[in-house]
């Protein structure tokens, strides 16, 4: 890996909040897709929510503290059979912190098993937990590889997650979400602390059958 030329950095499309939007137009594409696929499955959920992240303040190390700031997210779990099934989520922080002088984003990504029973006709809780990785990107630098350049240096993490929430069914199969999550990382050399919580609100939709 080297450093760009001033014309190859002025060329480089790869900055994160693109991706981010690229994500989201995926990700939707993907739900139309499974929506389509799975009419007359079991039953299959997205949802986008908005929540932060809490952990210990920063320590006498000087380590910076992970938590605060708004983390958007997008889930999407399918329940296969009983109401157990696979989830899968991704939250990043909205807006850039400061990292040493640094510019820096979290985020998190877990896939995880979930099981969300009944409670009642217009109620229905979930209970996960599996595993993702945190990757913390730091920005202020050019680097390319053979793949491109990016505006960032990176750093991932193993985590493990543990999560629920309750929705309930405001209007036909359109849900509200109040959730929490809890992440262990491992080896999160860059903060002084292995584990945060997030909080959120989500608001979904359930393609089903019938409830």
């Amino acid at each position: 890996m080297g450093e760009c030329p001033t014309s190859t950095r002025q060329l480089v499309s790869d900055d994160w909040e693109t991706k981010l939007r690229r994500l989201t137009v995926l990700a939707t594409l993907c739900v139309l897709f499974v929506t389509l696929r799975t009419a007359h499955a079991q039953q299959f959920d997205a949802a986008l929510g908005f929540g932060s992240l809490t952990a210990p303040s920063a320590g006498r190390t000087g380590a910076p503290s992970l938590g605060g700031g708004l983390y958007p997210s997008f889930s999407a779990d399918y329940l296969i059979k009983h109401n157990v099934g696979v989830q899968g989520e991704v939250s990043w922080r909205a807006s850039q912190n400061s990292y040493f002088g640094l510019p820096y984003r979290p985020i998190f990504f877990d896939f995880n098993g979930i099981w969300a029973p009944r409670l009642g006709k217009k109620a229905q809780a979930e209970l996960m937990a599996g595993i993702g990785s945190e990757d913390v990107r730091i920005y202020g630098t050019i680097n390319c590889g053979f793949t491109g350049c990016t505006n960032y240096t990176s750093t991932t993490h193993f985590a493990g997650h543990f999560g629920g929430g309750i929705r309930y069914y405001v209007w036909h199969n359109v849900f509200v979400r109040p959730e929490a999550h809890y992440y262990a990382i491992h080896n999160n050399n860059e903060f002084n602390t292995s584990h945060a919580a997030r909080f959120a609100i989500s608001i979904g939709y359930s393609f089903r059958p019938g409830f």
